[in-house]
C-alpha cells in the first residue's frame, strides 16, 4: 500500500494533517468521511510534501514517555476499560507533543477497523517488538501479561542502560577536559610564545622548534583540519547506512581487544531479554528470532540470528543454530541447550541477559578504572611535554645571563 497525507477536520473543528496508508486516494477519502470527519485533501506522500505536515516528519521516541504511557493504558485495561476509551483518557492527559500525535493516529486507525498492533507498527516509530507483542496479545487474548512483560523488560531495560551511561560520564568529562585544555594550549598559548622568542632572537632546542611549528600551523590550518573531520565524520556514517559498511564497521568493534568483548557480551544480553520476553508472551520461537534480531545494534549479531532462525525453521535446536554461527560465548550456548532439553527456554534466556548484564558492568567498570588513571598520565604528559618546551629556551637563556 502506497502512503498518503490527508487534512481532515472533526466534528469539534479541529484540523489535523497526518499519514496513511491505502490503494488511492478515494480509498482514503471515503475511509475518513464514513468516520465523519471532514476531508480537505488527500494526496500522495512524497520527499517534497513530507515537511509541513503533523505527521510529514516523525519525532524520536521518548523512552520514558512511552513507558508511563504503557503502565497507564495496562491500568486501564485491567479495569475493564475498551481499548478505545482507554485510549481517548490517555490522549487527554499525555503531555509529550510527538507521542501524543502519534497516539492520535492510532486511535483513529483503532476507529477505522483496524487491530491495535497494526496501528501502532503503522507509525513507523514504535519498535517492532511492542507491536509483536501487541499482536501476540490479541492473537491469545491475552492483553494483560503480554503488557505486562513488556513493560518489565521496558523496566530492566533502562535500569541498565542508566547504569551504562553514569560509568561512562565521568570518563567522557574527563576526555572533553583534557581536549579543550590541549587544544588551548596549541592553538593560543603556544603562539603566543612564539612571537616572544622571535624577539629575543635566540638558538631555540629542536623540541621547541617543533612545537612552535605545530602551534602556528594549527592556529593557522585548525579550521581545515575541523573541516576535514567533520568531513570524514558524515561520510563515515553516510557509509554505516549501507550494508557494506554497517557490517565493516561492525566487525571492526567487535575486533578490538576490550571494547569488542564488552560490545558482545551487551548484544547477546539484549537478545536474551528480548527473546525471553516475546516467547513469555506466546510468540512462537522463529517469529521471536526474528523480531529480537531486528532489535540488534549489531549487524553481524543481525546477520547471524536472521540465518540461525532458518535453521530454526529447518528443525534445528536453538542452542545448535546459534553455535553454528559462532557469534554467542560457549557459556550462553550452553544455557541455552540446558533450557531447551528441561522446557525451560524463557527462563533461562531470562538467566543468560542477568548474568552477562551483570558481566557487562564489571568489564565497564574494570574498564574505566584502567582508562581513568590512563588518561591523566596522558594529560600529564602532554600538557608537561609542552611546558617543558616553552620554558626551555628561557631558562638557557636566564643561565646564560648568570
Amino acid at each position: 500500500m502506497a502512503q498518503f497525507l490527508v487534512k481532515v477536520a472533526d466534528e469539534q473543528g479541529h484540523l489535523r494533517e497526518q499519514v496513511e496508508h491505502g490503494h488511492s486516494e478515494a480509498e482514503i477519502h471515503d475511509r475518513f468521511t464514513q468516520q465523519g470527519y471532514l476531508v480537505y485533501w488527500v494526496k500522495p506522500r512524497t520527499i517534497l510534501s513530507t515537511g509541513g505536515g503533523q505527521f510529514g516528519k516523525r519525532g524520536k521516541l521518548r523512552q520514558s514517555a512511552f513507558l508511563i504511557f504503557n503502565q497507564q493504558f495496562l491500568t486501564l485495561i485491567k479495569a475493564g476499560l475498551p481499548i478505545l476509551t482507554a485510549l481517548d483518557l490517555l490522549i487527554k492527559r499525555q503531555r509529550d507533543k510527538s507521542l501524543l500525535q502519534l497516539l492520535e493516529n492510532v486511535r483513529e486507525r483503532v476507529r477505522g477497523g483496524e487491530l491495535l498492533s497494526d496501528a501502532f507498527a503503522a507509525q513507523q516509530v514504535f519498535p517492532k517488538m511492542y507491536t509483536t507483542t501487541l499482536m501476540a496479545g490479541e492473537k491469545s487474548g491475552n492483553m494483560e501479561e503480554v503488557l505486562s512483560r513488556y513493560i518489565a523488560y521496558q523496566r530492566m531495560v533502562q535500569t541498565f542502560r542508566k547504569k551504562l551511561l553514569v560509568s561512562l560520564v565521568y570518563p567522557a568529562l574527563l576526555v572533553s577536559v583534557v581536549t579543550v585544555m590541549l587544544i588551548f594550549l596549541i592553538t593560543y598559548v603556544v603562539p603566543q610564545f612564539a612571537d616572544l622568542f622571535n624577539n629575543l632572537g635566540a638558538q631555540l632546542p629542536a623540541i621547541t622548534v617543533f612545537m612552535l611549528s605545530l602551534g602556528l600551523n594549527a592556529q593557522k590550518y585548525g579550521w581545515l583540519v575541523l573541516l576535514a573531520a567533520a568531513a570524514a565524520i558524515v561520510l563515515l556514517l553516510r557509509w554505516k547506512q549501507s550494508d557494506r559498511g554497517a557490517e565493516r564497521i561492525d566487525r571492526f568493534l567487535l575486533s578490538l581487544p576490550l571494547v569488542g568483548e564488552i560490545r558482545l557480551k551487551y548484544q547477546v544480553a539484549n537478545f536474551s531479554r528480548i527473546l525471553a520476553t516475546l516467547l513469555q508472551g506466546g510468540l512462537p520461537l522463529v517469529p521471536a528470532m526474528e523480531t529480537a534480531g531486528e532489535s540488534m545494534s549489531s549487524r553481524q549479531m543481525l546477520n547471524g540470528i536472521t540465518a540461525a532462525a532458518e535453521r530454526v525453521r529447518e528443525g534445528q535446536s536453538l542452542a545448535h543454530s546459534l553455535e553454528t554461527q559462532k557469534l554467542f560465548p560457549d557459556l550462553a550456548v550452553e544455557m541455552l541447550e540446558v533450557g531447551e532439553s528441561t522446557g525451560a527456554l524463557p527462563a533461562m534466556l531470562g538467566s543468560v541477559a542477568e548474568f552477562y548484564e551483570e558481566d557487562v558492568q564489571t568489564a565497564l567498570s574494570a574498564a574505566m578504572a584502567l582508562i581513568e588513571p590512563m588518561i591523566l598520565i596522558v594529560m600529564a604528559v602532554f600538557v608537561g611535554g609542552i611546558l617543558i618546551s616553552l620554558y626551555l629556551p628561557i631558562f638557557t637563556l636566564g643561565a646564560g645571563i648568570h
